[in-house]
């Protein structure tokens, strides 16, 4: 089942009449132009995006340390455990990474299987394997990638 999003991106919405039309930059929001440079390949926009997601401990610390990953990159869900603060929870990351209101300012597609197999991505596996894909090809200097075939 998804989670509710209880939280907040972004600076708070303009009255109706101020908010900008579909494609204009002048006067965009931070999110706006955030994701139009990312999928321009400008990859790293997504972290000026503030996120203010309700959730327990654990998946807000998940969640902070999912922005951390550098964009190209994956983690196991052990990895992800471990770097919250509890290495014996992969399956208590793996629910913090289903329960991410913000899939892609979140980053939840840079999370693989422990053998680095891509799995789990609510957006399907092909589109999870295009974001990777997305952000390897633009990145000046890609980090390493672990074999990233899908398990089914």
């Amino acid at each position: 089942m998804a989670a509710q999003w209880k939280g907040r991106i972004g600076p708070a919405p303009a009255p109706e009449r101020e908010r900008p039309a579909v494609g204009a930059p002048r006067g965009a929001s931070t999110v706006d132009r955030a994701l139009r440079r990312y999928f321009a390949g400008q990859v790293t926009a997504l972290g000026e995006i503030p996120v203010q997601a309700e959730g327990t401990p654990f998946q807000r610390t998940a969640w902070k340390v999912l922005r951390r990953v550098r964009p190209g990159a994956t983690i196991t869900y052990t990895e992800l455990a471990a770097r919250a603060g509890h290495p014996g929870a992969p399956r208590a990351a793996g629910q913090a990474n289903a329960a991410n209101p913000v899939s892609l300012v979140i980053p939840c597609h840079r999370v693989v299987g422990f053998d680095g197999a891509l799995v789990f991505y609510g957006g399907g596996l092909a589109r999870k394997r295009w974001l990777l894909d997305h952000e390897a090809r633009s990145v000046a200097d890609p980090p390493p990638r672990r074999p990233v075939e899908s398990r089914t």
